[in-house]
């Protein structure tokens, strides 16, 4: 998209007025119907119901929302030099960073708007906007999924760490808080996170786009850091079943009563092995080694490998967990009326358009076998097969990669050590982590034969 397209998204939204949708807005602006919006995000329509809650005029976050639109809009939409890919040195540096006073009048270089007055803070912005160029991300299209006239959506709960988690409407980008610490980690492997994804296009690791601060001037003068990052399953299918796999025993595993539709299972849930053709199975193998070895070496640790499952076969219905038994109602769907139409590994290999959006890890044709676990070992994380295989279109990332072997984990490693088999918990050395995680993952992803 051109300069000129970007500009017109500026402008539509300048006064802050139509970042958040409001009720019964259908349209842009001369009357444009909003599905129009489709044809830049390149989104298939979708009918299926979106996690979260809309963050329209009222909400709590409302106005950190609205500065958070404001500072994107201005970061993306600020000239930048065409810059090479070959970065110096001096655009990692951690005092890289680039604050911007926003008035509510306005100033020269921002526009007025209908939020507080706050102050917003690019972190390394080069080395962010090169990695958006890496990973082929329009500069018009990234403005308009995050500040277009459809709202954000804010996930129903925190997670774990206290962070909060937002979705653009096209569920293109999700956007997370985070702490002091977070940051400073992400800065300091900054270096060798560009230089990997740079180095490896199929890399599993997190795609990061930006990282950001608003700080509220006045009394609270309150700060709020937040990365924006590629969502795993921005996808036309629906994903049936969300697993957060880390191969450890732990705590790692769901309540029933927690479960609903949109519920990411984790390693003591899980009953499937997967299993991928052979070629793209030694690719993963690659690919998996290549990051827990960035991982390992900037000292990373606590990190999953995010899964999702699209059931090709709509009739399937014999997960044990979410079926019959299980407290939380539950049912896996047994119809594509509200998604999209059915069809099998055949026809979405045989068509090269669907074939073409295949990557390592997205829109990937697989197959699943049942697993049952012995009902005498609670610990088992790999349960028996059962011979019952399920075709299946699946998803997979490594997520949260900025938690470092600080000394809160040392302690965590040490006191869970005495209570529980070291094994069995998170909090290890990201050298064990690493070995660990990959001696699982090896167990539950296998070779098609």
């Amino acid at each position: 998209m051109s300069a000129s397209d970007i500009e017109l998204i500026m402008r539509n939204s300048v006064d802050g007025s139509s970042m958040f949708a409001r009720e019964g807005d259908n349209f842009l602006e001369d009357g444009e119907p909003a599905a129009r919006l489709s044809t830049f995000t390149g989104m298939l329509p979708r009918e299926m119901k979106k996690q979260g809650a809309t963050i329209s005029k009222g909400h709590k976050n409302y106005e950190l929302m609205l500065n958070l639109q404001l500072g994107i809009r201005h970061s993306v939409g600020r000239p930048a030099p065409l810059t090479s890919l070959d970065l110096k040195a001096s655009a990692f540096d951690p005092k890289e960073k680039v604050w911007t006073k926003f008035p509510p009048e306005g100033t020269k270089y921002t526009p007025p708007h209908n939020s507080c007055d706050f102050r917003w803070k690019d972190y390394c912005p080069l080395v962010f906007r090169t990695l958006r160029k890496l990973f082929r991300v329009d500069p018009a299209d990234y403005m308009l999924s995050i500040c277009g006239n459809d709202a954000l959506r804010e996930l129903s709960s925190p997670g774990k760490s206290g962070s909060f988690f937002y979705l653009t409407n096209d569920d293109r980008y999700m956007i997370k808080t985070m702490k002091k610490s977070e940051v400073k980690v992400l800065i300091r492997m900054l270096p060798a996170y560009y230089n990997h994804v740079r180095a490896f296009e199929n890399t599993l690791v997190t795609k990061f786009f930006g990282l950001h601060c608003v700080k509220l001037t006045g009394a609270t003068q309150k700060k709020v850091r937040f990365v924006i990052m590629g969502n795993l399953f921005c996808t036309q299918y629906t994903i049936h079943r969300r697993f957060d796999l880390k191969g450890s025993s732990h705590g790692r595993t769901t309540a029933e009563g927690q479960i609903d539709e949109t519920t990411t299972l984790k390693d003591l849930d899980l009953n499937f092995i997967f299993r991928l053709q052979k070629s793209w199975f030694q690719e993963f193998q690659r690919q998996v080694d290549r990051d827990c070895e960035l991982l390992e070496q900037e000292r990373i640790m606590d990190y999953s490998l995010l899964v999702g499952l699209h059931f090709i076969d709509a009739s399937y219905n014999r997960d044990p967990l979410l079926t019959e038994g299980s407290s939380s109602g539950l049912r896996t769907p047994k119809s594509h009326a509200e998604s999209e139409v059915e069809l099998d590994a055949d026809q979405l290999l045989s068509d090269p358009n669907r074939y073409a959006s295949i990557k390592l890890g997205i829109n990937m044709p697989a197959r699943v076998e049942q697993t049952v676990r012995r009902s005498d070992c609670d610990s088992q994380l790999i349960g028996e097969p059962t011979g019952e295989f399920y075709d299946v279109i699946v998803f997979f990332g490594i997520i949260d990669i900025l938690q470092d072997y600080d000394i809160s984990k040392k302690l965590e490693h040490a006191y869970k050590s005495i209570q529980y088999d070291p094994t069995s918990i998170s909090a290890v050395d990201p050298k064990q982590y690493s070995k660990r995680f990959r001696d699982f993952i090896y167990k539950i992803f296998t070779e098609d034969t």
